[in-house]
């Protein structure tokens, strides 16, 4: 058993915040915002029909996109509430309630390593600081010859990104790419926030 995530804690305190968090999206969505911009970077750094694990999937709205470009998505959270609002917002993906520190697809039945593993929406802060290297090291063994994990998550939120590439360097993962941007905007020493795209060295 693994320390309970930042998240997970947060659910405890406030038995809502799950529903609120989905609600959030909705509104966003029914408003015409653009909630895109995650799954377009991933979208061009595959190939066509790729095999994707939306890791801390939320409520679903990335690999949702990315199963509507035509990926072959699975989906994981360890929010169940979430899990439920991905499957009745984005039916198509498999959506399955797991902590990433546990991540073993291969014992759920799923066995194809992926081309992509993309990480968003601040999840590498909501994890349990002691769990941060076992999630990395799951991501590692999930991936596909030649596949990248995609990771992105803001400053200032308990995890520094000096921390996280020396995290990432000891489990055999090294940057292809930073960014400071979804949109391609180049990571710099006084970025605010990090979009890393990872290889297996």
């Amino acid at each position: 058993m693994v320390e309970q995530s930042i998240w997970m804690q947060k659910v405890a305190a406030d038995p809502g915040h799950s529903s609120w968090y989905v609600e959030r999206f909705r509104s966003m969505a029914r408003a015409g915002d653009d909630l895109a911009g995650e799954a377009r970077l991933v979208d061009t750094a595959v190939p066509r029909g790729a095999r994707i694990l939306d890791a801390g999937c939320g409520p679903g709205r990335v690999g949702g996109q990315l199963a509507e470009a035509g990926h072959d998505v699975v989906g994981v959270d360890v929010d169940p509430v979430l899990i439920e609002a991905a499957e009745q917002d984005h039916p198509g993906p498999r959506w399955l309630v797991g902590d990433l520190a546990e991540l073993d697809l291969p014992a759920r039945g799923i066995t194809a390593p992926f081309d992509a593993i993309v990480c968003a929406g601040n999840v590498m802060t909501f994890l349990a600081p002691s769990t941060r290297s076992a999630v990395l090291e799951r991501f590692r063994a999930h991936l596909a010859p030649g596949g990248r994990v995609v990771i992105g998550f803001g400053a200032g939120r308990g995890y520094e990104f000096a921390d996280f590439f020396a995290d990432a360097a000891a489990v055999g993962l090294e940057p292809d790419l930073l960014l400071s941007t979804w949109d391609l905007r180049p990571f710099t020493d006084d970025s605010t926030f990090l979009v890393a795209l990872l290889h297996e060295r």
